[in-house]
Formats: structure tokens, sequence, C-alpha cells
């Protein structure tokens, strides 16, 4: 993997595949780059050049004690400068939220592609103090709790499904991001009502969900759409319970982007 410099002096790991003009993957919540190796892989069999990389506090990147939304705005910038100065940044879940949030910062992105983007627009939102809790649980060496407590009280999975998680292999694979679970959370909480500035951004628009998803994020891309008059819903049928369809993501990018 190569490195970036964020504004903070963060190192930032990113991966290019493919020849083509650029877009940049932003993963959502408990995901490193590696994870969208499927969607970086079709991307480039369609021409592009998918850039994925691990958000601060995963993987191999860097952290900075304190960091905010905007530090993470900066990480994005910080690639994109790295991979030529613009792109197009196809963004899932709080990546998505990321990259509108960041484009309304002023981030040189070319166009948006935004699958399923955790917004709640002020309904039923996560407790205000959850990244409070959260980084509580990270200093105290708890990250394993992080975790649990970030799926149940802001995803808002099943209590049986998390407990089933905690009793396998899979919840310690997720310990060394317990720290991003505070990132995350921070950064949708304070953009979850997206800005006027968000809305207005000048950059063209796809938000995408699939038909099978939670009805959350249904009403989330649904309403996001309504509100932003430069942007178009695409209902991805092969995308099923969050989890995009590389082709078929790949074929909505290549549509618009030629």
């Amino acid at each position: 993997m190569n490195t970036a410099t964020s504004a903070d002096g963060t190192p930032i790991a990113y991966e290019q595949t493919g020849d083509g003009p650029a877009v940049v993957i932003v993963s959502g919540a408990l995901s490193l780059g590696k994870d969208a190796a499927g969607l970086a892989s079709a991307l480039a069999d369609a021409g592009f050049r998918a850039v994925s990389w691990d958000r601060r506090a995963r993987g191999a990147s860097g952290d900075a004690r304190g960091s905010t939304p905007e530090r993470e705005v900066e990480d994005l910038a910080a690639v994109i400068e790295a991979v030529g100065g613009d792109a197009a940044v196809l963004g899932h879940s709080s990546g998505a939220v990321l990259a509108l949030f960041a484009a309304s910062l002023g981030v040189p992105i070319t166009a948006l592609f935004l699958s399923e983007p955790p917004l709640r627009f002020g309904l039923d939102e996560p407790p205000a103090d959850l990244a409070e809790r959260l980084q509580r649980l990270v200093d105290e060496g708890r990250a394993d709790e992080a975790v649990v407590t970030f799926q149940l009280e802001n995803i808002g999975l099943p209590k049986e499904m998390v407990e089933g998680l905690r009793a396998s292999d899979e919840l310690a694979a997720l310990v060394p991001l317990g720290q991003s679970t505070v990132y995350d959370t921070a950064l949708v909480a304070q953009v979850s009502t997206p800005t006027p500035e968000m809305l207005a951004v000048s950059q063209p628009v796809t938000i995408l969900r699939g038909e099978q998803t939670f009805p959350v994020l249904v009403a989330a891309a649904d309403r996001l759409a309504d509100e932003m008059a430069n942007a178009e819903l695409v209902v991805v049928p092969e995308s099923v319970m969050h989890r995009p369809d590389p082709v078929a993501t790949t074929r909505v990018v290549r549509e618009r982007l030629g």
C-alpha cells in the first residue's frame, strides 16, 4: 500500500487497482480498505482506477487523539491529492456521509456516489452521549465492548445477533477497529441532518440503495434524494441488506461517468 499524509500529519494508507479515471472508495463502519476489494476489482475491470484506503484508526493508517469529522475530511482530501488532485468518490454507509460532508467543505470531488448513507434527519437518533461512552470503553481497554455497544446502539442490530457475534471469532477481528466506532458515531451524529451546504453541493450526486435493506436506510436514501435538487436515486436490486453488489454498483458508476 501507498501512504498519503493528512493535514495533521496522520499517515493514511491507500491502494490503487486498475488504470483510468480515479474512483475513490470510502468504506463504512468496522471495515478496512481491503474489504472493498470486490468493488475495486469490478471498477478496474470497467476501466477505472479504484482507490481503496484505510480510514483513520483502521488497518495500516494512523490516528491522532481526539480526531474529529473534519480530520477525516482532511484524510480523504489527502488521498485524492495523492492520486491526482481530483476524483469521483463512491462512499458506502458512513463512508457516504463522509464523502458528502467532504464535498460540502470543498474537497475536489468530481462526482458523488452515495450508497445507503445512514442519515436519520433527527428521527430515532442514537443516544447523544454514545461517542463519549465508546471512547471511555476504548480508553479502559475494552474495545470489544465498544464494538458491541456500537452495533447495538448505533447500527441497531438485534441483541441476539450481537450476542452471537460476541460468541464467535468475528468479534476478535473487529476489536482493533474499536477507536473507529467513536469516529463513525461522531461523524454521523454531527451531520445526521445534512447541513444546507451538504444538500447544495455542486457535483452530480447519485444515491444508491438496495430493495432489500434496513428500513432506516431506505428512508434515508429516499429523503436525501428528495432534498437534493441535483441528486438521482438509483435502486440496485442486486445489493441486499446493506451490502453493495460490486458488479451492479460499478454498472451505475460506469453509466454516469462514461
